[in-house]
C-alpha cells in the first residue's frame, strides 16, 4: 500500500477533521518527517474550541500540533547535518535568521517567525512533515519519541527558569500545576532549588505535582491574593525567591507578586486577559522584578540534555494516549481536562 498522508486540520472553530492530503517534499534546507508522536497542548485545544488565541485568528485551514518528533525520511537540498532514518525532536519555530532578534540571540521575538500550528503557519499533526534541519535535533537512542516530543514543553520550562535565575538553594513558588508548572517544577529541581511549592485550584493536580518533587503543595481556598500568598510564606519559612506564575488568572498573578521577596524576581508564563490590575507598586518599592517569557530560545539542547541524562524524567506526564485516527476523540479528552499530557501516535497501523 501506497504511504498516506493522514492530517488533522481546522478548519474553523469547531470544525477539526482528518483528511488525507499530499506528502510534502523537502525543500533547500529542509528534511521531510516521518511523524511519530505529537502531544495535545492547551494552545491546540484553544484554537480548536475559540478559532483564535489573542491577534492570531485561523483565516484559513490550518493543520494543528508542535509537540512533536519523529524520523527523517527525506533530505532537502543542502541538508548534511542530519541522514534519513535520524531520530528527531522538532522545535517547532524556524524565525527568519536574519532580523535584529535572530542576531542577537533572541529568535523566539522574531516578527517573522513560522511556528507550527500558530495562523498561518501548518502544525505537524500528520504522518508526513516537512520542517528546517536546522530545528531538529537528534534523539540518542534510548531517549524516546514521547521524550522527544515533550522536550517542547519542557523547553518553556527551562526558559521560564533561565528568565528567573533559579539556582542551587532557590526557594521556587510556582503557580498553576499543569503540566507546563510541572515541567517548571521538574527544571527548578534539576537546577538546584532546594524547595518548590506549587499552588493550583484542583487537588488531583497538586497530588500529581506531589509525586513529582513538589516540596510542599497549596490547594487555593481564598479569593484574596494576600491569604494564599501568606500559605506560601509559612510554608516556606519567608518569601519566595522566585515565583514563576505559569496559570494566567489575574488572581494568581497577583499572589505571585506578594508572595516574592524584597528583590526576587515574578516570572510570567501563563496568559491570561490582556489587561489586568496588579499590585505595580508593592513590586517596585521592593524591587520585584517582573519577568515576561515567549515560548524559549536556545533551550532545545539543554532539555534534551536533562532527558538524556536522566536529570529530569518527564514520562510520567504522558497519561493518555491515541493513535492518529483517534485525533477528535483525543482532543475531545482534552477539552474534558483528562490527565496530565495527551500524546497522538502518528504510526499508520
Amino acid at each position: 500500500m501506497a504511504d498516506t498522508n493522514l492530517t488533522a486540520i481546522l478548519y474553523k472553530k469547531d470544525d477539526l477533521r482528518l483528511e488525507d492530503k499530499k506528502i510534502p517534499e523537502p525543500g533547500p534546507g529542509q528534511v521531510q518527517l516521518c511523524m511519530k508522536k505529537v502531544g495535545i497542548c492547551g494552545s491546540d485545544v484553544h484554537f480548536w474550541t475559540h478559532g483564535q488565541i489573542g491577534d492570531f485568528v485561523v483565516k484559513a485551514p490550518m493543520i494543528l500540533g508542535h509537540e512533536a518528533s519523529g524520523v527523517v525520511s527525506k533530505l532537502g537540498q543542502g541538508v548534511t547535518s542530519l541522514k534519513v532514518g535520524d531520530r528527531v525532536a522538532i522545535e517547532p519555530g524556524v524565525p527568519c535568521g536574519r532580523c535584529h532578534y535572530c542576531k542577537s540571540g533572541r529568535y523566539n521575538l522574531c516578527a517573522d517567525m513560522k511556528f507550527c500550528a500558530t495562523p498561518p503557519s501548518d502544525g505537524n499533526l500528520a504522518r508526513f512533515y516537512v520542517h528546517d534541519a536546522d530545528f531538529c535535533y537528534k534523539l540518542p537512542d534510548h531517549v524516546s519519541f514521547e521524550e522527544g516530543a515533550l522536550l517542547e514543553p519542557l523547553a518553556v520550562g527551562v526558559h521560564a527558569c533561565n528568565r528567573g535565575g533559579v539556582g542551587l538553594g532557590n526557594k521556587v513558588l510556582i503557580c498553576g500545576a499543569g503540566p507546563i508548572g510541572i515541567v517548571n517544577l521538574l527544571v527548578a529541581r534539576a537546577r538546584g532549588a532546594a524547595e518548590v511549592v506549587i499552588t493550583d485550584l484542583d487537588q488531583s493536580r497538586l497530588d500529581f505535582a506531589k509525586t513529582m518533587g513538589a516540596s510542599a503543595v497549596i490547594k487555593v481556598s481564598s479569593k484574596d491574593p494576600k491569604v494564599t500568598a501568606a500559605q506560601v510564606e509559612e510554608v516556606l519559612g519567608e518569601p519566595a525567591d522566585i515565583t514563576i506564575e505559569c496559570s494566567g488568572a489575574p488572581p494568581s498573578i497577583r499572589t505571585a507578586i506578594y508572595a516574592t521577596k524584597s528583590g526576587g524576581c515574578v516570572v510570567l508564563v501563563g496568559l491570561g486577559p490582556d489587561l489586568i490590575e496588579l499590585p505595580v507598586v508593592y513590586a517596585s518599592v521592593r524591587e520585584v522584578d517582573i519577568r515576561g517569557i515567549f515560548r524559549y530560545v536556545n533551550c532545545y539542547p539543554t532539555a534534551l540534555a536533562m532527558v538524556a541524562s536522566g536529570k529530569v524524567n518527564v514520562k510520567p506526564l504522558v497519561t493518555h494516549r491515541y493513535t492518529l485516527e483517534q485525533t477528535i476523540e483525543a482532543f475531545e479528552a482534552a477539552k474534558r481536562g483528562e490527565g496530565v499530557k495527551i500524546m497522538i501516535s502518528c504510526v499508520r497501523k
